[in-house]
Protein backbone atom coordinates (compact mmCIF):
# COMPACT_ATOMS: atom_id res chain seq x y z
CA UNK A 1 0.00 0.00 0.00
CA UNK A 2 1.40 3.79 -1.10
CA UNK A 3 0.15 7.34 0.24
CA UNK A 4 0.73 10.25 -1.45
CA UNK A 5 1.75 13.61 0.30
CA UNK A 6 -2.10 15.12 0.26
CA UNK A 7 -3.34 11.49 2.07
CA UNK A 8 -0.10 11.93 4.70
CA UNK A 9 -0.81 15.68 5.17
CA UNK A 10 -1.20 16.55 9.18
CA UNK A 11 -2.61 13.83 11.91
CA UNK A 12 -6.08 13.65 11.02
CA UNK A 13 -5.21 12.53 7.51
CA UNK A 14 -2.63 10.04 9.02
CA UNK A 15 -5.34 8.17 11.53
CA UNK A 16 -7.41 8.33 8.68
CA UNK A 17 -4.92 6.09 6.31
CA UNK A 18 -4.02 4.33 9.41
CA UNK A 19 -7.75 2.95 9.77
CA UNK A 20 -7.23 1.78 5.90
CA UNK A 21 -4.04 0.22 6.82
CA UNK A 22 -5.61 -1.72 9.92
CA UNK A 23 -8.88 -2.50 7.58
CA UNK A 24 -6.37 -4.62 5.26
CA UNK A 25 -4.46 -6.01 8.06
CA UNK A 26 -7.42 -7.48 9.63
CA UNK A 27 -8.06 -9.28 6.56
CA UNK A 28 -5.18 -11.56 7.33
CA UNK A 29 -2.66 -9.55 4.32
CA UNK A 30 0.86 -9.04 5.30
CA UNK A 31 1.34 -5.94 4.62
CA UNK A 32 3.47 -3.09 3.51
CA UNK A 33 3.27 0.43 3.24
CA UNK A 34 5.11 3.50 1.38
CA UNK A 35 4.38 6.45 2.22
CA UNK A 36 5.16 9.94 0.76
CA UNK A 37 6.17 13.38 2.73
CA UNK A 38 3.45 15.50 3.65
CA UNK A 39 1.71 17.69 0.72
CA UNK A 40 4.09 20.99 0.38
CA UNK A 41 6.90 19.66 2.77
CA UNK A 42 9.11 18.56 0.10
CA UNK A 43 8.86 22.07 -1.48
CA UNK A 44 9.69 23.39 1.48
CA UNK A 45 13.12 21.16 2.10
CA UNK A 46 13.79 21.97 -1.28
CA UNK A 47 13.34 25.90 -0.93
CA UNK A 48 15.76 25.77 2.35
CA UNK A 49 18.24 23.60 0.31
CA UNK A 50 18.38 26.79 -2.56
CA UNK A 51 18.45 29.32 0.15
CA UNK A 52 21.65 27.74 1.95
CA UNK A 53 23.50 27.45 -1.76
CA UNK A 54 21.88 27.95 -4.86
CA UNK A 55 24.28 25.71 -6.29
CA UNK A 56 23.72 22.84 -3.65
CA UNK A 57 25.64 20.07 -3.25
CA UNK A 58 23.07 17.16 -4.50
CA UNK A 59 24.37 14.47 -1.93
CA UNK A 60 23.35 17.02 0.77
CA UNK A 61 20.17 18.08 -0.96
CA UNK A 62 19.44 14.45 -0.61
CA UNK A 63 20.03 14.37 3.10
CA UNK A 64 17.73 17.27 3.95
CA UNK A 65 14.76 16.22 1.38
CA UNK A 66 14.32 13.04 2.62
CA UNK A 67 13.31 13.91 5.70
CA UNK A 68 9.82 14.30 4.91
CA UNK A 69 9.18 10.72 4.33
CA UNK A 70 10.97 10.02 7.48
CA UNK A 71 8.49 12.18 9.55
CA UNK A 72 5.18 10.42 7.74
CA UNK A 73 6.74 6.91 8.89
CA UNK A 74 7.21 7.26 11.69
CA UNK A 75 4.00 9.16 12.82
CA UNK A 76 2.15 6.54 10.88
CA UNK A 77 3.68 3.62 12.55
CA UNK A 78 2.86 5.70 16.30
CA UNK A 79 -0.42 6.10 15.02
CA UNK A 80 -1.36 2.40 13.53
CA UNK A 81 0.03 1.39 17.45
CA UNK A 82 -2.54 3.23 19.29
CA UNK A 83 -5.01 1.57 17.12
CA UNK A 84 -3.18 -1.53 18.79
CA UNK A 85 -1.56 -2.87 15.56
CA UNK A 86 2.21 -4.03 15.28
CA UNK A 87 4.11 -1.51 13.07
CA UNK A 88 7.28 -0.76 12.97
CA UNK A 89 9.07 2.45 10.60
CA UNK A 90 12.03 0.56 8.08
CA UNK A 91 14.23 3.68 6.63
CA UNK A 92 15.77 2.86 3.50
CA UNK A 93 18.96 2.77 4.51
CA UNK A 94 17.97 -0.25 7.14
CA UNK A 95 16.21 -2.42 4.77
CA UNK A 96 18.30 -1.55 2.91
CA UNK A 97 17.15 -0.03 -0.79
CA UNK A 98 19.97 0.10 -2.93
CA UNK A 99 20.50 2.63 -5.80
CA UNK A 100 22.78 3.70 -8.26
CA UNK A 101 23.52 6.43 -10.39
CA UNK A 102 22.99 10.70 -9.78
CA UNK A 103 21.93 11.79 -6.33
CA UNK A 104 18.41 13.14 -6.53
CA UNK A 105 17.92 11.34 -9.81
CA UNK A 106 18.73 8.00 -8.31
CA UNK A 107 17.23 4.19 -9.88
CA UNK A 108 16.66 1.46 -7.29
CA UNK A 109 19.16 -0.98 -7.99
CA UNK A 110 18.38 -4.17 -5.86
CA UNK A 111 16.00 -4.36 -2.31
CA UNK A 112 17.45 -7.09 -0.05
CA UNK A 113 14.49 -7.57 2.99
CA UNK A 114 14.93 -10.87 4.79
CA UNK A 115 14.36 -9.09 7.87
CA UNK A 116 11.50 -6.81 7.05
CA UNK A 117 9.34 -10.04 5.46
CA UNK A 118 10.05 -11.98 8.66
CA UNK A 119 8.82 -8.84 10.53
CA UNK A 120 5.62 -8.78 8.15
CA UNK A 121 5.51 -12.68 8.50
CA UNK A 122 4.96 -12.25 12.28
CA UNK A 123 2.23 -10.14 11.89
CA UNK A 124 4.09 -6.73 11.55
CA UNK A 125 3.09 -3.96 9.58
CA UNK A 126 6.18 -2.60 7.43
CA UNK A 127 6.41 1.54 7.14
CA UNK A 128 8.59 2.46 4.45
CA UNK A 129 9.62 6.03 3.60
CA UNK A 130 9.05 6.49 0.22
CA UNK A 131 11.80 8.32 -2.42
CA UNK A 132 14.68 7.40 -0.59
CA UNK A 133 17.27 4.58 -0.78
CA UNK A 134 21.33 4.16 -0.09
CA UNK A 135 24.16 4.62 -2.20
CA UNK A 136 27.21 1.72 -2.60
CA UNK A 137 29.13 4.50 -0.41
CA UNK A 138 26.24 4.65 2.44
CA UNK A 139 24.95 7.94 1.20
CA UNK A 140 21.54 8.56 1.73
CA UNK A 141 19.76 9.00 -1.89
CA UNK A 142 16.54 10.60 -3.52
CA UNK A 143 14.43 8.76 -6.43
CA UNK A 144 13.54 12.35 -7.95
CA UNK A 145 10.20 13.96 -7.60
CA UNK A 146 7.06 11.19 -7.13
CA UNK A 147 9.71 8.65 -6.37
CA UNK A 148 7.90 7.55 -3.83
CA UNK A 149 5.70 5.58 -6.42
CA UNK A 150 8.50 3.86 -7.47
CA UNK A 151 9.54 3.06 -4.16
CA UNK A 152 6.19 1.39 -3.57
CA UNK A 153 6.71 -0.68 -7.18
CA UNK A 154 10.28 -1.91 -6.02
CA UNK A 155 8.83 -2.62 -2.80
CA UNK A 156 6.34 -5.10 -4.02
CA UNK A 157 8.24 -6.61 -6.48
CA UNK A 158 11.02 -7.28 -3.97
CA UNK A 159 8.30 -8.79 -1.55
CA UNK A 160 6.23 -10.30 -4.21
CA UNK A 161 3.45 -8.17 -3.56
CA UNK A 162 0.15 -10.04 -4.87
CA UNK A 163 -1.11 -6.25 -5.49
CA UNK A 164 0.46 -2.35 -5.37
CA UNK A 165 -2.06 -0.21 -3.85
CA UNK A 166 -1.30 3.41 -4.87
CA UNK A 167 -3.33 5.76 -2.93
CA UNK A 168 -3.94 9.47 -3.65
CA UNK A 169 -6.46 12.45 -4.14
CA UNK A 170 -8.26 10.84 -6.90
CA UNK A 171 -9.91 7.24 -7.09
CA UNK A 172 -8.37 6.16 -10.08
CA UNK A 173 -6.91 6.90 -13.72
CA UNK A 174 -9.13 9.21 -16.00
CA UNK A 175 -9.52 9.67 -19.52
CA UNK A 176 -8.47 13.08 -18.94
CA UNK A 177 -7.88 15.72 -16.19
CA UNK A 178 -11.34 15.70 -14.30
CA UNK A 179 -10.96 19.15 -13.36
CA UNK A 180 -10.78 20.38 -17.25
CA UNK A 181 -13.23 18.30 -18.28
CA UNK A 182 -16.10 17.79 -16.98
CA UNK A 183 -17.24 14.61 -18.85
CA UNK A 184 -13.92 12.67 -18.35
CA UNK A 185 -14.72 8.92 -16.87
CA UNK A 186 -12.68 6.45 -14.94
CA UNK A 187 -11.20 3.73 -16.52
CA UNK A 188 -11.71 -0.04 -15.09
CA UNK A 189 -8.33 -0.73 -16.25
CA UNK A 190 -5.13 0.32 -18.53
CA UNK A 191 -2.20 -1.69 -19.62
CA UNK A 192 1.14 -0.47 -18.65
CA UNK A 193 2.36 0.39 -22.00
CA UNK A 194 -0.46 3.41 -21.95
CA UNK A 195 0.20 4.18 -18.36
CA UNK A 196 3.51 4.62 -19.48
CA UNK A 197 2.82 6.49 -22.22
CA UNK A 198 0.27 8.71 -20.36
CA UNK A 199 2.93 9.06 -17.05
CA UNK A 200 5.72 10.27 -19.53
CA UNK A 201 3.67 12.88 -21.35
CA UNK A 202 1.91 14.61 -18.34
CA UNK A 203 -0.43 12.72 -16.39
CA UNK A 204 0.06 12.85 -12.94
CA UNK A 205 -1.15 9.67 -11.39
CA UNK A 206 2.09 7.90 -11.51
CA UNK A 207 5.43 8.58 -11.85
CA UNK A 208 6.28 7.25 -15.25
CA UNK A 209 9.54 4.82 -13.87
CA UNK A 210 7.00 3.18 -11.19
CA UNK A 211 5.10 2.22 -13.80
CA UNK A 212 8.27 1.17 -16.39
CA UNK A 213 9.42 -0.71 -13.28
CA UNK A 214 6.00 -2.63 -12.88
CA UNK A 215 5.65 -3.45 -16.14
CA UNK A 216 9.58 -5.25 -16.14
CA UNK A 217 8.68 -6.82 -12.67
CA UNK A 218 4.93 -8.03 -13.88
CA UNK A 219 3.94 -6.23 -10.59
CA UNK A 220 -0.43 -4.94 -10.68
CA UNK A 221 -0.63 -1.70 -9.45
CA UNK A 222 -4.07 -0.67 -8.39
CA UNK A 223 -4.55 3.62 -8.40
CA UNK A 224 -7.93 4.43 -5.83
CA UNK A 225 -8.69 7.17 -3.30
CA UNK A 226 -7.66 7.56 0.23
CA UNK A 227 -10.29 9.98 0.52
CA UNK A 228 -13.28 7.65 1.21
CA UNK A 229 -15.89 7.53 3.93
CA UNK A 230 -15.84 4.36 6.73
CA UNK A 231 -18.69 2.20 4.80
CA UNK A 232 -16.27 2.60 1.09
CA UNK A 233 -15.87 -0.77 -1.17
CA UNK A 234 -12.69 -2.84 0.28
CA UNK A 235 -9.77 -2.40 -1.74
CA UNK A 236 -9.60 -6.13 -2.39
CA UNK A 237 -13.23 -5.16 -4.09
CA UNK A 238 -11.08 -3.24 -6.81
CA UNK A 239 -12.65 -0.17 -6.76
CA UNK A 240 -10.20 2.08 -8.43
CA UNK A 241 -8.00 1.59 -11.43
CA UNK A 242 -5.67 -1.63 -12.53
CA UNK A 243 -2.89 -0.98 -14.16
CA UNK A 244 -1.89 -4.74 -15.64
CA UNK A 245 -0.30 -6.51 -18.34
CA UNK A 246 -1.87 -6.67 -22.37
CA UNK A 247 -2.79 -10.48 -21.76
CA UNK A 248 -4.99 -9.66 -18.21
CA UNK A 249 -6.28 -6.75 -20.81
CA UNK A 250 -7.41 -8.93 -23.39
CA UNK A 251 -8.82 -11.20 -20.86
CA UNK A 252 -11.21 -8.26 -19.08
CA UNK A 253 -12.20 -7.74 -22.91
CA UNK A 254 -13.01 -10.85 -23.77
CA UNK A 255 -14.90 -11.60 -20.05
CA UNK A 256 -17.01 -8.51 -20.82
CA UNK A 257 -15.80 -6.51 -18.19
CA UNK A 258 -13.98 -3.55 -20.33
CA UNK A 259 -14.62 -2.29 -23.77
CA UNK A 260 -11.55 -1.94 -26.08
CA UNK A 261 -11.37 1.83 -26.81
CA UNK A 262 -8.98 3.44 -30.11
CA UNK A 263 -8.09 6.00 -27.88
CA UNK A 264 -7.58 5.64 -23.72
CA UNK A 265 -6.94 8.85 -22.82
CA UNK A 266 -6.05 12.61 -23.47
CA UNK A 267 -2.70 14.08 -21.21
CA UNK A 268 -1.06 18.26 -20.89
CA UNK A 269 1.99 18.60 -19.62
CA UNK A 270 2.95 22.28 -18.58
CA UNK A 271 6.24 21.96 -17.63
CA UNK A 272 8.11 21.61 -20.74
CA UNK A 273 10.43 24.59 -22.41
CA UNK A 274 11.18 25.04 -25.61
CA UNK A 275 15.01 25.39 -26.91
CA UNK A 276 15.84 26.97 -30.56
CA UNK A 277 19.33 26.61 -31.92
CA UNK A 278 19.72 29.23 -34.89
CA UNK A 279 22.22 28.50 -37.90
CA UNK A 280 23.59 25.37 -36.36
CA UNK A 281 26.24 23.86 -39.12
CA UNK A 282 24.54 21.01 -41.22
CA UNK A 283 27.20 18.42 -41.20
CA UNK A 284 28.10 15.10 -39.16
CA UNK A 285 28.42 15.46 -35.32
CA UNK A 286 26.91 18.45 -34.76
CA UNK A 287 23.49 17.17 -33.07
CA UNK A 288 25.79 15.25 -31.03
CA UNK A 289 27.81 18.51 -29.94
CA UNK A 290 24.60 19.80 -28.81
CA UNK A 291 22.58 16.22 -26.65
CA UNK A 292 25.74 15.08 -25.28
CA UNK A 293 26.48 17.51 -23.19
CA UNK A 294 22.55 17.78 -22.02
CA UNK A 295 22.49 13.87 -21.52
CA UNK A 296 26.38 14.41 -19.32
CA UNK A 297 24.50 16.79 -16.97
CA UNK A 298 21.28 14.12 -16.97
CA UNK A 299 18.95 16.75 -18.22
CA UNK A 300 15.78 14.93 -20.49
CA UNK A 301 15.39 16.06 -23.97
CA UNK A 302 12.00 15.18 -25.38
CA UNK A 303 10.63 16.65 -28.89
CA UNK A 304 13.62 16.82 -31.34
CA UNK A 305 13.14 18.63 -35.03
CA UNK A 306 15.97 19.45 -36.92
CA UNK A 307 14.84 21.79 -40.21
CA UNK A 308 15.64 21.23 -43.39
CA UNK A 309 19.32 22.28 -44.00
CA UNK A 310 20.03 25.87 -45.99
CA UNK A 311 21.75 26.72 -49.07
CA UNK A 312 24.24 28.17 -46.98
CA UNK A 313 24.38 24.48 -45.19
CA UNK A 314 23.01 25.46 -41.95
CA UNK A 315 19.94 24.77 -39.83
CA UNK A 316 17.42 25.10 -37.19
CA UNK A 317 17.30 22.74 -33.97
CA UNK A 318 14.80 22.84 -31.77
CA UNK A 319 13.86 20.66 -29.49
CA UNK A 320 12.04 20.52 -25.30
CA UNK A 321 13.36 20.23 -22.04
CA UNK A 322 11.97 20.33 -18.77
CA UNK A 323 11.17 23.71 -17.63
CA UNK A 324 13.09 23.40 -14.47
CA UNK A 325 16.27 22.76 -16.30
CA UNK A 326 15.78 25.53 -19.18
CA UNK A 327 18.48 27.53 -16.86
CA UNK A 328 20.65 25.05 -16.82
CA UNK A 329 20.68 23.98 -20.41
CA UNK A 330 21.07 27.03 -21.83
CA UNK A 331 24.03 27.92 -19.61
CA UNK A 332 25.78 24.64 -20.90
CA UNK A 333 24.79 25.53 -24.56
CA UNK A 334 26.22 28.80 -24.51
CA UNK A 335 29.25 27.28 -22.99
CA UNK A 336 29.70 25.12 -25.75
CA UNK A 337 28.64 27.97 -28.71
CA UNK A 338 31.41 27.85 -30.11
CA UNK A 339 32.04 24.69 -30.41
CA UNK A 340 28.61 23.62 -31.85
CA UNK A 341 28.85 26.83 -34.04
CA UNK A 342 25.26 27.41 -33.75
CA UNK A 343 24.35 31.23 -33.94
CA UNK A 344 21.93 31.68 -31.31
CA UNK A 345 19.85 30.15 -28.30
CA UNK A 346 15.85 31.26 -28.13
CA UNK A 347 13.87 30.10 -25.29
CA UNK A 348 10.48 29.53 -24.78
CA UNK A 349 8.45 28.22 -21.56
CA UNK A 350 5.16 29.59 -22.11
CA UNK A 351 4.46 25.88 -23.88
CA UNK A 352 2.39 23.28 -23.61
CA UNK A 353 2.61 19.11 -24.68
CA UNK A 354 -0.19 17.58 -25.68
CA UNK A 355 -1.02 14.17 -26.26
CA UNK A 356 -3.60 11.50 -27.18
CA UNK A 357 -2.59 7.48 -26.09
CA UNK A 358 -4.14 4.37 -26.52
CA UNK A 359 -2.91 1.15 -27.64
CA UNK A 360 -5.79 0.93 -30.82
CA UNK A 361 -3.73 3.26 -32.61
CA UNK A 362 -1.74 0.10 -33.11
CA UNK A 363 -4.01 -1.07 -35.64
CA UNK A 364 -5.99 1.82 -36.21
CA UNK A 365 -5.37 4.66 -38.96
CA UNK A 366 -6.47 7.94 -38.97
CA UNK A 367 -5.66 8.96 -35.20
CA UNK A 368 -3.20 11.72 -35.68
CA UNK A 369 -5.19 13.33 -38.49
CA UNK A 370 -8.85 13.66 -36.68
CA UNK A 371 -5.98 15.51 -34.00
CA UNK A 372 -4.54 17.93 -36.31
CA UNK A 373 -8.30 18.74 -37.98
CA UNK A 374 -9.85 19.01 -34.21
CA UNK A 375 -7.23 21.38 -33.39
CA UNK A 376 -7.27 23.46 -36.57
CA UNK A 377 -10.94 23.75 -36.48
CA UNK A 378 -10.54 25.75 -33.06
CA UNK A 379 -7.66 27.82 -34.80
CA UNK A 380 -5.03 26.23 -32.44
CA UNK A 381 -1.38 26.34 -33.87
CA UNK A 382 0.93 23.13 -33.75
CA UNK A 383 4.17 24.15 -33.18
CA UNK A 384 6.02 20.60 -33.05
CA UNK A 385 5.02 16.56 -33.51
CA UNK A 386 5.90 13.81 -32.07
CA UNK A 387 4.92 10.33 -32.14
CA UNK A 388 5.41 6.75 -30.85
CA UNK A 389 3.44 3.19 -31.32
CA UNK A 390 0.62 4.09 -29.26
CA UNK A 391 1.27 8.13 -28.87
CA UNK A 392 0.58 11.52 -30.65
CA UNK A 393 1.64 14.68 -28.78
CA UNK A 394 2.08 18.19 -30.18
CA UNK A 395 3.12 21.54 -28.54
CA UNK A 396 1.22 24.36 -28.62
CA UNK A 397 1.01 27.69 -26.45
CA UNK A 398 0.29 27.09 -23.01
CA UNK A 399 -2.67 29.44 -23.08
CA UNK A 400 -4.51 26.91 -25.45
CA UNK A 401 -3.88 24.21 -23.23
CA UNK A 402 -7.40 23.88 -21.62
CA UNK A 403 -9.31 24.01 -24.60
CA UNK A 404 -7.20 21.81 -26.75
CA UNK A 405 -7.48 18.95 -23.49
CA UNK A 406 -11.71 20.20 -24.38
CA UNK A 407 -11.56 19.45 -27.99
CA UNK A 408 -9.57 16.35 -28.38
CA UNK A 409 -11.63 14.69 -25.63
CA UNK A 410 -14.58 15.28 -27.36
CA UNK A 411 -13.40 14.58 -30.79
CA UNK A 412 -12.14 10.89 -29.58
CA UNK A 413 -16.08 10.21 -28.27
CA UNK A 414 -14.27 10.38 -24.80
CA UNK A 415 -16.99 12.41 -22.90
CA UNK A 416 -19.35 10.41 -20.56
CA UNK A 417 -22.74 10.48 -21.51
CA UNK A 418 -24.98 13.36 -19.71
Amino acid sequence: MKFGGTSMAGTERIRRVANIVRTQAAGGNEIAVVVSAMAGETDRLVNFCREANALYDPAEYDVVVASGEQVTSGLLALTLQSLGCKARSWLGWQIPVKTIEAHAKARVSTIDAPDMLASMASGEIAIVPGFQGVSDDGRITTLGRGGSDTSAVAVAAAVKADRCDIYTDVDGVYTTDPRIVAKARKLKAVTYEEMLELASVGAKVLQTRSVGLAMKQGVRIQVLSSFTGDDAVSADDLPGTLIVSDEEMDEMVENGLMERQLVTGIAHDKNEAKVILTRVPDKPGAVADIFTPLAEASINVDMIIQNVGRDKGETDVTFTVPQADLARAQALLEDRRAGIGYNRIITDSRIAKISVVGVGMKSHAGVASTMFRALSDRGINIQAISTSEIKVSVMIDEDETELAVRVLHTAYGLDAPD
